[in-house]
């Protein structure tokens, strides 16, 4: 939380900058001028002022406009876009736009990544941490063959010791080559022991390393994991479903009317409506089957050993569940309209890459909305059918 304050004030800062057509440089050097210098320019920073102010309310309008969350990257978006500082940007959002009529946290997150691919990204950070485990595991195994040398050799010290002590030596040198034997002998110990405090903290970064890990790959609203895990995972079911030369099928779902439902009953129902909508699905969840919410109030699921018509078939089932309850607004204690969701499903082996299947069920899932929304449609290349 801290860092993500940190990185929105140093995103407004930046903002303010640009509004006023400065640089930081240029701001220190402003800090230097006179008192009259500054009364002299109380008139255009008020202009500047303004500029500013109003590119705030354009910000804040285009976030709210789209019903998006309140993070560093769709902030950063909106000013990227409205400003033109990023032509990439810009002409990928008026694509979307031009499309869908619509921005979803989600869609904002893949148009960022994809514009910043050659930096470091989630799975950047995942694959990082996996060679630190494995380094960690490295010095943990030397660690412990150090210990085990280090006792050797204290052992070994501490019997010529013994044989040096027996022998008819002038017992000066004795006394020092003992005391000096076991001088050694005691900085070996403290050697194990500074050793052994070492593996404690290994082991407790490790833990820590697989918690992060796990948040990393977690909704941390519905529980479900996001969309990086998913990602992972379908690559996982597809190399299991061609080694068993079984069926497998992806499918996008999405929550009709969800920006009504925030706009009447506020965000904290709206939040609740996700968790809703994730637990319901989550049973679908199994070894062959596994749900994520995907960004926004979508959620994508992949179904292995079930062919297209098989899992359209369960998240409708799924979809009917969900349209015939009768759900209650907590706060005001009154019954909402009908919560529903539309759906999308297609055969991720009838397309070059699971990523083009992905695609064509979210293709169905707007023709779905388009079409009435609360049903499920089925893609069948570039059809998408009930």
């Amino acid at each position: 939380m801290g860092k993500e304050m940190n990185a929105q004030t140093g995103l407004t800062t930046r903002i303010a900058r640009w509004a006023k057509g400065k640089s930081a440089e240029e701001e220190s050097s402003e800090l230097s001028s006179d008192t009259g210098a500054r009364e002299a320019s109380r008139n255009g920073s008020s202009r500047e002022v303004d500029r500013r102010r109003d590119l705030y309310n354009d910000v804040g309008s285009f976030i709210f406009a789209h019903d998006l969350d309140l993070t560093v990257v769709n902030f950063g978006l909106a000013l990227d876009y409205l400003t033109g500082n990023d032509h990439q940007i810009e002409k990928a959002v008026r694509a979307i736009l031009s499309e869908k009529g619509q921005l979803t946290n989600g869609v904002v997150e893949q148009i960022v990544a994809e514009r910043h691919a050659g930096e470091m990204t989630a799975e950047g950070l995942s694959n990082m941490l996996s060679t630190v485990e494995e380094d960690l595991t490295r010095f943990t195994t030397l660690a412990s063959e150090s210990q085990a040398s280090a006792n050797d050799y204290g052992e070994a010290l501490q019997a010529k010791v013994k044989d040096m002590g027996a022998e008819s030596s002038p017992e000066k040198v004795v006394s020092a080559l003992i005391g000096l034997t076991r001088s050694m002998v005691e900085k070996s110990r403290q050697i194990e022991a500074e050793m052994r405090e070492s593996q404690k903290k290994t082991r407790a970064l490790q833990q820590n390393l697989e918690q992060a890990r796990k948040a990393a790959e977690q909704d941390h609203l519905t529980g479900l994991p996001n969309r990086r895990a998913f990602e992972a995972r379908l690559k996982e079911e597809v190399t299991l479903a061609q080694a068993n030369g079984e069926s497998l099928s992806v499918a996008f779902c999405d929550i009709d009317h969800f920006k009504k439902i925030n706009d009447t009953h506020g965000h904290d129902t709206g939040d609740r409506v996700l968790k809703f909508v994730g637990s319901l699905l989550a049973k679908i969840s199994g070894e062959k089957c596994h749900v994520a919410r995907h960004g926004g109030e979508e959620f994508v699921m992949v179904f292995r050993g079930k062919t297209a018509a098989e899992a359209c078939e369960i998240v409708d089932q799924t979809r009917a569940d969900l349209a015939s309850r009768n759900l209650v607004d907590r706060n005001s204690g009154e019954r909402m309209n009908q919560v529903s969701f539309s759906g999308g499903v297609a055969d991720a082996f009838a397309y070059p890459d699971p990523r083009d299947a992905l695609k064509a069920a979210d293709q169905a899932l707007y023709l779905a909305k388009e079409h009435g929304r609360n049903r499920v449609y089925m893609a069948k290349g570039s059809v998408a059918a009930d």
